[in-house]
């Protein structure tokens, strides 16, 4: 019965483990969902090995019981042989009878050694079971968490490079561009139109104006100064 309800404990255990992976809430921050099956685990190691200790204590009592009753048998067989060999019947039939009980005694001493002995050794094995996965866990959580990191990383430059509107940024430049040409040939049109414009020819006509004057007026007086020696002879 010892035996039954350590191991059903021992299932309980692992149901209330597996328990903790049911959480909606915990699936969204798996750090804490890590952390709350380690604890748990480390707490049920805490539990279990005080369950091995309990019942190593009973194999140790067992084992320090069963080695008594066996010396005593022992020495009883002796005492019951030496009576025997003097004539001591009354003394031999109590050793006959103290020896008859001390052999169902230690019979059922062993039996139940043997029983405590397996019980502990399948506790031991169970909490070795127990500290491994917790190691496990604990190597998992940093293997998971890290990878977890370099994938929401990679999400989060996904999502910016998809967010990047770079089609926006070229049709403003293309809009500035397009005005930088509009103005260039804005400025060549008012060259041209200035260029033939009616003010342009009269200032063209205004500066061959003045040029007509003043070849005229370099003529006169290119005449007038030849006319000089002549005027002179008359005189």
């Amino acid at each position: 019965m010892a035996s039954i309800g350590f191991f059903g404990r021992l299932g309980n255990l692992w149901k209330g483990f597996l328990s903790l992976w049911l959480s909606g809430e915990e699936r969204k921050h798996p750090e804490i969902a890590y952390g709350n099956a380690i604890n748990s685990m480390v707490e049920k190691y805490s539990s279990l090995k005080q369950a091995t200790a309990a019942l190593i204590r009973r194999r140790e009592e067992l084992d320090g019981r069963f080695a008594a009753q066996a010396r005593e048998l022992t020495q009883v067989s002796a005492d019951l042989d030496t009576a025997v060999a003097t004539n001591q019947d009354d003394l031999a039939l109590l050793l006959i009878k103290k020896k008859q009980a001390l052999e169902a005694e230690v019979a059922s001493l062993k039996r139940e050694l043997e029983e405590a002995a397996k019980e502990a050794e399948a506790a031991k094995q169970s909490l070795l079971q127990v500290q491994e996965e917790i190691r496990r866990l604990r190597e998992e959580k940093d293997r998971m968490i890290a990878r977890l990191r370099s994938a929401e990383a990679r999400l989060r430059i996904q999502e910016q490079l998809e967010g990047l509107s770079v089609e926006a940024d070229v049709r403003a430049l293309e809009t500035v561009r397009e005005h930088i040409k509009n103005r260039v040939a804005e400025a060549s049109l008012s060259k041209e139109l200035g260029e033939t414009s009616l003010d342009a020819r009269l200032n063209a006509l205004r500066t061959q104006t003045g040029d007509v004057a003043a070849r005229a007026e370099l003529e006169r007086l290119k005449a007038a100064r030849a006319a000089e020696p002549v005027q002179k002879k008359t005189l």
